[in-house]
């Protein structure tokens, strides 16, 4: 992932608070020799004290095997983005048809060393963390290795934790446009008001103040 200056994140604070509202991405994990990655949609609950993100799959999942031989993956998220038309990013001096289109979006992706877990009672705390973060307000058995409905679904599972290594992360909202056409942006993403253009309009004027400050 390219990361432009004007697109990096202020501060590490900024992809962190973004991060703790998105808990769904694609793991990619590296196949065999001659194969295309392997992609894993998925939820997870990341810990930022813990610097790692845990989950689970399905023991059936082929992504077991290739993770047997490439620890190393890859935890990508990405929202908040939209299309962002020509004439919208036109410089003050330029006429509307020339200026390019565009996307914004904000994306972060997380560097990981994968680890197996395979020990029912190891499973069974990293079961309880997800569904702590999922469902905070409880309202479900307590998770245990033996006890019902879980016990006897552990099995079928095996979890997964994602001891984070590095993190890349990106903020794309115009930030090497002049104030004018950024504001000229965010009026028109105000006007337009489809799904997400809320979500990137804030983006986009948060940074602006921060870059003014």
């Amino acid at each position: 992932m390219l990361i432009h200056p004007w697109d990096a994140p202020t501060d590490d604070a900024e992809w962190q608070d973004w991060l703790a509202g998105h808990d769904f991405g694609q793991l990619a994990v590296n196949g065999p020799p001659g194969s295309p990655p392997l992609v894993q949609p998925l939820h997870f609950a990341y810990d930022a004290a813990r610097r790692e993100a845990v989950t689970h799959l399905a023991r059936p999942n082929p992504i077991w095997r290739a993770l047997e031989t490439a620890p190393a993956v890859l935890l990508s998220v990405v929202d908040d983005y939209v299309f962002i038309p020509g004439p919208w990013q036109a410089a003050e001096e330029e006429p509307p048809e020339h200026g390019v289109p565009t996307s914004f979006y904000a994306a972060v992706q997380l560097t990981c060393t994968a680890h197996v877990v395979d020990d029912p009672q190891e499973k069974a705390a990293l079961l309880a963390r997800q569904v702590g973060h999922f469902q905070p307000e409880g309202g479900s058995a307590p998770v245990t290795a033996d006890g019902p409905p879980y016990g006897r679904q552990l099995p079928g599972i095996r979890g997964l934790r994602l001891e984070v290594t590095d993190v890349r992360a990106k903020f794309k909202y115009a930030g090497k446009r002049s104030e004018t056409v950024q504001r000229r942006i965010s009026e028109r993403l105000a006007e337009r008001a489809a799904p997400r253009d809320a979500q990137a309009r804030t983006h986009q004027l948060r940074r602006l103040a921060a870059d003014r400050g």
